[in-house]
């Protein structure tokens, strides 16, 4: 439930905020507003996409995901995973801002890297079971070893041009493989292995809850392709380089992508719309939407369904009946 919260006059010029966009900015205040007395929340984008941005359509939850990696990147919040498998985030200087009368007892976990010492909600007291940092917490574009060849081969030009490329994509990685305070980098192997295809379907629903970090449905394909694979054909395409921002930002939404099981080639057929028309990088799920789902109908045009009339607009014609005989 949203509560009044206090915003003191130096968050306009503090270094820490300015390190981020506006808009990530204002998912900043909107979190102050929707935490718990103990500045917690629940880490999953398009729930708080929903609270804080309901009436901002172009503001989609790929956008606040994207505010709640610059605000971890700045320190601002903590990402972790809490003894319940889920994810949750805190703000980290809440204790410092906000001033809470008689503040009601927090029902979700702690963080492990904070508030070790804090009430954890579901052990109702000191948390006794940790657990370890979400490997499935969203981060940074993931670039294993294989692909650096072939993003050198990709960049073009000289070496020297060659290397500046690869560092511009490496560099979100490296900076995410620096453990901040409640954050882990992706770990190499995820711990929930696929499901064996003999074993008998298990009971229950087969809804994946996104904020589980141990999901009982059916796990998605291993992809035969990289992200940055991917994204590296696509700067390979363009004329100029593409600033390194919406290459990071394109990594991301690939690798999600990705992680859905959605097929690469649906994936390189949206970048490569994106790159006959690049608009922001948040429309890429757009068009590997329309790749996929290309020949799904609509309402009758002219060509698409051949045995359905197209509309016509009324004439007023003398005999409708005669005119329209087919219509009516």
């Amino acid at each position: 439930m949203a509560r009044i919260r206090t915003i003191k006059p130096e968050a306009f010029f503090s270094e820490s905020l300015a390190e981020v966009s506006v808009e990530a900015e204002r998912t900043f205040f909107g979190l102050l507003t929707q935490a718990d007395d103990h500045g917690r929340h629940r880490d999953n984008a398009a729930i708080i996409a929903g609270l804080l941005w309901p009436l901002r359509a172009e503001h989609t939850s790929v956008h606040v995901e994207d505010d709640l990696h610059q605000l971890a990147s700045a320190g601002l919040i903590c990402r972790y995973t809490g003894c319940d498998g889920r994810r949750y985030l805190h703000i980290v200087t809440w204790a410092e801002h906000q001033k809470i009368d008689k503040p009601s007892q927090s029902r979700l976990p702690s963080c492990p890297q904070h508030q070790a010492a804090g009430r954890c909600g579901p052990c109702k007291g000191t948390c006794a079971k940790r657990a370890e940092a979400s490997p499935n917490a969203p981060r940074a574009l993931d670039l294993p070893a294989q692909p650096a060849a072939t993003l050198r081969d990709h960049a073009g030009g000289a070496p020297e041009a060659q290397q500046d490329a690869f560092d511009e994509m490496a560099g979100t990685h490296s900076r995410a493989s620096a453990k901040a305070p409640g954050q882990d980098a992706f770990s190499e192997s995820s711990p929930n292995l696929p499901r064996n295809p003999g074993e008998g379907s298990a009971p229950g629903s087969r809804i994946l809850d996104p904020g589980s970090s141990s999901p009982t449905g059916r796990t998605a394909p291993a992809a035969s392709v990289s992200a940055s694979q991917l994204v590296g054909e696509y700067v390979a395409a363009c004329e100029e380089r593409p600033p390194s921002d919406v290459i990071g930002h394109l990594g991301r939404i690939t690798k999600k992508l990705l992680g859905e099981g959605i097929a690469p080639e649906h994936i390189r057929a949206g970048l490569a719309n994106f790159a006959a028309h690049p608009k922001h990088p948040s429309v890429l799920t757009s068009m590997v939407n329309e790749a996929m789902n290309a020949r799904c109908g609509g309402l009758a045009r002219p060509g698409n369904r051949p045995n359905v009339p197209a509309h016509q607009a009324w004439t007023n014609p003398a005999n409708a009946a005669t005119a329209y005989a087919e219509e009516l």
